[in-house]
């Protein structure tokens, strides 16, 4: 399993509970479409938080990193549903952040291992 992280601040004019409905149907459908495992979404609280916190944590469980290409093709697909929420959600984004991570330490030894 890893984790797909993204820190979120909205736009000015963006309704929070809004897009808090907007992020579960996006992540809903990719999870029916098996193109991700499983997700939450959190705010920060109190705003508690250094100044390179964003307001929302976005975290999105994959298999692996053929599971997160398949998620990223998916949101440009035919599929309408798909590019209708995806276009709508980003619409509502003002910064965002990712990052990759994975379990550690894992049982592949992945930072041992190299390719030469």
């Amino acid at each position: 399993m890893n984790l797909y992280h993204c820190t979120i601040d909205l736009k000015d004019d963006t309704r929070a509970l809004g897009f808090s409905q907007l992020v579960g149907q996006w992540m809903d459908l990719l999870k029916a479409e098996g193109r991700i495992r499983n997700w939450r979404l959190l705010r920060r609280k109190l705003n508690l938080a250094a100044d390179e916190c964003r307001d929302f944590l976005l975290e999105i469980e994959i298999d692996d990193l053929a599971q997160l290409d398949a998620a990223f093709r998916f949101a440009k697909s035919d599929n309408a549903q798909a590019e209708k929420l995806y276009n709508q959600l980003h619409g509502m984004i003002e910064v965002a952040k990712f990052g990759l991570y994975r379990p550690f330490p894992d049982p592949e030894n992945a930072e041992r291992m190299g390719l030469l």
